[in-house]
């Protein structure tokens, strides 16, 4: 019960609908107690209703429904909340760092065109730093660690080496793009890109 209260397993919409955040139910529950969220009542499709609070604390607790108990007796819990106020899509600017561009060049080896898997990979600094190069989106990519060993401190031509690409900064996307559905709630997917 109380573990369930504290899972991001309500997704959070702006007033058009669009998916915007992942929120746990405690945290859905004040938001709609506060009026800052309305609950959606999904069954299927054809039927996806708006709820206020009031009317959320009286609706019948479904077989396939997580609830709470309360003294006032089970209340759902809802798996998609809308934001009474906000409308905007926030937008996700990528951080530089491993993470980063490791998610900018997908994982891939930048001079052999290689999947890698965790810990096979590091990061290559284009211009290595001994010879002045920054730490940057455009000086830094992803690399074999035995590539980047063969590498050194030289240029990518000195050390027979070519870029598939040349490294820059990635561009922003909506956040919308970045949730992921990690618990499988059913009732998200209407709502989520790709």
């Amino acid at each position: 019960m109380k573990d369930i209260l504290h899972k991001t397993t309500v997704l959070l919409l702006n007033r058009n609908w669009q998916a915007i955040h992942t929120k746990t139910p405690a945290d859905a529950f004040c938001m709609m107690a506060t009026g800052a969220a309305t609950g959606l009542d999904v069954r299927g499709d054809d039927h996806i209703v708006p709820v206020p609070w009031e009317d959320w604390l009286k609706l019948p607790v479904r077989e396939e429904d997580h609830s709470i108990n309360t003294p006032r007796g089970p209340v759902r819990v809802p798996t998609v909340i809308v934001a009474a106020r906000y409308a905007k899509v926030p937008i996700c600017r990528p951080r530089f760092g491993s993470r980063g561009i490791w998610e900018r060049d997908g994982g891939v080896c930048q001079y052999t065109g290689r999947k890698l898997a965790p810990g096979e990979g590091n990061i290559d600094h284009v211009i290595p730093r001994s010879r002045g190069g920054a730490s940057s989106w455009e000086n830094c990519v992803l690399s074999h660690r035995a590539v980047n060993e063969r590498k050194a401190d030289r240029l990518p031509h000195e050390a027979g080496l070519r870029l598939l690409r040349s490294p820059a900064v990635p561009r922003s996307l909506p956040a919308s793009v970045l949730i992921r559905n990690h618990h499988d709630v059913g009732d998200w997917q209407r709502f989520l890109m790709g």
